[in-house]
C-alpha cells in the first residue's frame, strides 16, 4: 500500500534524487534511510506471508493440495515477487522521479508535463490518475482489516479456545490505532524499522529451517512448475491467481515512498532483506505443508516451534500495526496533495512533529478510515472472508501505474514508443491477468473496495466541474483588474494600511475588493491581489516562491507558488516580498476573503444529484483563511450568493 508518510530517517524535505538515489547523503545516513524504509516502505508486503499460502489453498484460491500445486503457488509468488516488484517497481517504475517524489498524483503529473497541449493525452492522464486515487483509497481500508485480523488470528492457532476472542481483540487494536492518530506517530516512528527487521530477520529463519528439512521445495524457483499448475489445475489455477496476487499487495509503496527514503535505500532494502526473507517464508511454509497437510489450517504459525508461538503472535501483531499504520499515514499524504491540487475540498490539515516530513493528521479523513475498516471488520469477519474483497483494488492500480509509467517512458524519458510499449505493456498483461482473476471476487466481496473508488471518483470529478462551473459564474462578467485600477477615481478615500484580497483569477476584480469598496466607500492605500498557485512539483523553494508586480496606484499582483506536498502560508509568502520591493508590516495589513453560499440555479450546468453533491462539498470545504494560515483577527470574510 502506498503510504508517502511517515517514519525517522527520511531524506531532507524536497531533495530529488540523484542518480545514487540517496539524495546526496553519506554512508551513515544510507544506513538510516534504509532502516527507515524497512519499517514503512514494507509493511503491507512484509506481513502478506501471514494469509498468502493460506488463502491459495482456501476459499479463496480453491486449490486442492498436492505436491504439484504447491510448487506451482510457490513458483508463481517467487516469480510474481521478482517481474512484478523487482523488475517494474524497483527497476523501472523507481525512475520516475518528479524531483524526488513517487506515487500515482507525482507520476500523472510527470506525464501530464510530457503531454504537452493535447487535450486528448492530459484528459487520459487526469482519468487515470483519478482512478489510481480513488483505487488507493479502496485499498487503504481493506489494508489494516485484513492485516490486524490475521495476525490476531494466530490466537486460534495457540489456543482454539480463545477464537470468539479474536474479533473483539482485533477491533479492539484497531481502535486504538485510529484514536492515537491525533497524537502523532514521530516517536512510534522511531520503532518501525528496528521491528521490521526483527520481523523480517524471524520471517527468513522460521522459512529456511523448514527448507532445510525439506530442500526438494527449492525446484519451485523454475517457471516451469508455474505452468504446470495451469496445466494440473485448469481454470482452478486462474481463480488462485486471485489468492497469490496477495504476495505482492503493497507493491506500488516501494514507488510512494521514494520521496522520503530515495530510490538506493529502497532498493537496498528489498534486495538486501525483505525479497530474500520473504521467499524463504514462503518456501518455508510450502516444505511444511508437503511435510504436514495439517499445517495448511495456518500455515504461517505453524512454522514456529509451540513454545514461539505466543511470541511469534505478538509480533506479527506489531507488524501489522505498522503496516497498518504506514497505510494510514499514506492515505493522510496523499489526501494532502489531493486538495492542493484541487482534486478534493480544503479540509482540517494538522502537523503533528515539528521535525518529521508526512507527519500529518486529517480528523475527517481519519474517522472516516476508522469507520469503514471496524464495518469491514465486522462484516466480513475472518482475515479469508476479507481476501475475497482483497486484490482488485491493488491489480487496478498497479494496471494504471504500468500505463502512466509507459507514457513517461515514451514522452519524458525518449524511449521509442514500440520499445516501450513492449517492456510496460508485457508488465500490463501480467497486471491484466491478476486484474481478470480478482474479477472472479466481486460477488463474493470484491465489490466493496470498486464500490468505494466508485464514489470516491464521482466526488472527485463532481468537485473539480463544481469549482469549474462556480469559476464561471464569479468572473465571467467580472470587470478586468487594470481597467478598473485605470478608471479609479483620485477622490475615493485612501485608508491606512495594507489589504490583502485572495483571487483565483488576478486579471479580473476580486468580488470582495468590490464589495468592500461599495459597503465601506474607501480603499486601503496599499492593495495586494494575492494569487495562490500549486506546481505539479513536489515543493517549491522559498527563493521561487513569490513574484511580485507593480500595477500602479498602490495596486500590487502577488504569486505565490507552493509544491503539492507544501503547507499554503500566506503571511510567510508576504514576508518573502520584502525582498522584491514590497514592504508589508503585518499588525496593518487586513486579508479580505470571499465565502460563496451556493444555491441551486434555475438553468443548472450540473446535473441535479452532481449539483446537490457539490453544494455540500463546497459547504463543509475548510474556510480559506484556515487553510492558507491567515492570522484570524486580521481576516474579514465578504459573502455572496451564488447559483450554481
Amino acid at each position: 500500500m502506498g503510504s508517502p508518510a511517515v517514519a525517522a530517517g527520511k531524506a531532507e524535505k524536497g531533495t530529488p534524487s540523484n542518480d545514487a538515489g540517496n539524495g546526496g547523503h553519506g554512508h551513515a545516513d544510507l544506513r538510516t534511510l534504509v532502516i527507515g524504509a524497512i519499517g514503512v516502505v514494507y509493511g503491507d508486503i512484509g506481513t502478506s506471508p501471514l494469509y498468502t499460502l493460506k488463502e491459495a489453498f482456501g476459499e479463496a484460491g480453491g486449490l486442492h493440495l498436492s505436491e504439484a500445486a504447491v510448487l506451482g503457488v510457490l513458483s508463481l509468488v517467487f516469480w510474481s515477487l521478482i517481474v512484478i516488484v523487482t523488475l517494474k517497481y524497483v527497476a523501472l517504475i523507481l525512475r520516475a522521479d518528479n524531483r524526488g517524489e513517487g506515487g500515482v498524483l507525482s507520476m500523472s503529473a510527470l506525464a501530464l508535463r510530457g503531454a504537452g497541449s493535447s487535450r486528448q493525452a492530459r484528459r487520459l492522464v487526469l482519468g487515470l490518475s483519478i482512478a489510481g486515487l480513488a483505487l488507493f483509497y479502496g485499498d487503504g481500508l481493506i489494508t489494516p482489516a485484513i492485516s490486524v485480523l490475521s495476525a490476531v488470528e494466530g490466537l486460534e492457532t495457540a489456543t482454539p479456545e480463545l477464537e470468539p476472542y479474536v474479533l473483539p481483540i482485533a477491533t479492539g487494536v484497531l481502535f486504538l490505532l485510529f484514536m492515537i492518530q491525533r497524537f502523532g506517530t514521530a516517536s512510534v516512528g522511531r520503532l518501525f524499522g528496528p521491528v521490521m527487521i526483527v520481523w523480517f530477520g524471524t520471517l527468513a529463519v522460521l522459512g529456511l529451517a523448514q527448507i532445510v528439512q525439506n530442500p526438494a521445495v527449492l525446484a519451485a524457483l523454475h517457471p516451469a512448475r508455474a505452468l504446470a499448475l495451469f496445466e494440473l489445475a485448469g481454470w482452478q489455477a486462474f481463480v488462485a491467481l486471485g489468492a497469490i496476487v496477495l504476495a505482492v499487495t503493497g507493491a506500488e509503496a516501494l514507488y510512494a515512498d521514494m520521496g522520503h527514503f530515495g530510490r538506493t535505500p529502497i532498493r537496498v532494502a528489498w534486495l538486501g532483506l525483505v525479497l530474500p526473507s520473504l521467499v524463504l517464508n514462503y518456501f518455508g511454509q510450502g516444505a511444511l505443508v508437503l511435510r504436514d497437510p495439517a499445517a495448511l489450517e495456518h500455515p504461517f504459525y505453524h512454522l514456529a516451534p509451540t513454545f514461539l508461538l505466543w511470541p511469534l503472535i505478538l509480533l506479527a501483531t506489531c507488524a501489522t500495526v505498522i503496516a497498518s499504520q504506514a497505510v494510514i499515514s499514506g492515505v493522510f499524504s496523499l489526501t494532502r496533495q489531493a486538495i492542493q491540487l484541487g482534486y478534493l475540498p480544503r479540509m482540517a490539515i494538522r502537523h503533528t512533529s515539528a521535525s518529521e516530513i508526512g507527519q500529518i493528521y486529517l480528523p475527517r479523513v481519519n474517522w472516516l478510515l476508522m469507520l469503514g475498516v471496524l464495518v469491514l471488520v465486522l462484516g466480513f469477519g475472518t482475515s479469508s472472508n476479507l481476501a475475497a474483497a482483497y486484490g482488485i483494488s491493488v491489480t487496478a492500480a498497479m494496471s494504471i501505474d504500468a500505463v502512466l509509467a509507459g507514457l513517461v517512458a515514451v514522452w519524458l524519458w525518449g524511449w521509442p514508443g514500440l520499445v516501450a510499449g513492449a517492456v510496460f505493456g508485457t508488465f500490463l498483461l501480467g497486471d491484466l491477468g491478476y486484474v481478470a482473476a480478482n474479477s472472479l471476487k466481486i460477488p463474493h466481496g470484491g465489490w466493496f473496495p470498486l464500490l468505494l473508488a466508485g464514489a470516491f471518483s464521482m466526488v472527485v470529478m463532481t468537485w473539480r466541474h463544481g469549482r469549474s462551473v462556480l469559476y464561471d459564474r464569479l468572473y465571467k462578467d467580472a470587470m478586468p483588474t487594470l481597467k478598473f485600477i485605470e478608471n479609479l477615481s483620485p477622490s475615493i478615500q485612501r485608508v491606512a494600511g495594507t489589504a490583502v484580497f485572495m483571487t483565483g483569477n488576478p486579471a479580473v476584480v476580486p468580488t470582495p475588493l468590490l464589495h468592500n469598496l461599495r459597503h465601506n466607500k474607501v480603499i486601503h492605500e496599499r492593495v495586494v491581489l494575492m494569487t495562490v498557485i500549486t506546481e505539479d512539483v513536489p515543493y517549491v523553494p522559498d527563493k521561487k516562491r513569490v513574484v511580485v508586480e507593480r500595477l500602479g496606484k498602490g495596486f500590487f499582483q502577488v504569486w505565490a507558488s507552493y509544491g503539492f506536498m507544501d503547507e499554503p502560508d500566506v503571511p510567510k509568502a508576504l514576508e518573502l516580498c520584502r525582498s522584491l520591493g514590497l514592504a508589508i508590516e503585518p499588525m496593518a495589513t487586513s486579508y479580505f476573503l470571499g465565502r460563496e453560499t451556493l444555491i441551486p440555479s434555475t438553468r443548472p450546468e450540473m446535473g441535479g444529484i452532481e449539483e446537490k453533491l457539490f453544494i455540500a462539498l463546497n459547504t463543509t470545504a475548510l474556510a480559506a483563511n484556515r487553510y492558507f494560515k491567515l492570522p484570524p483577527d486580521r481576516v474579514v470574510e465578504l459573502g455572496t450568493q451564488v447559483e450554481i
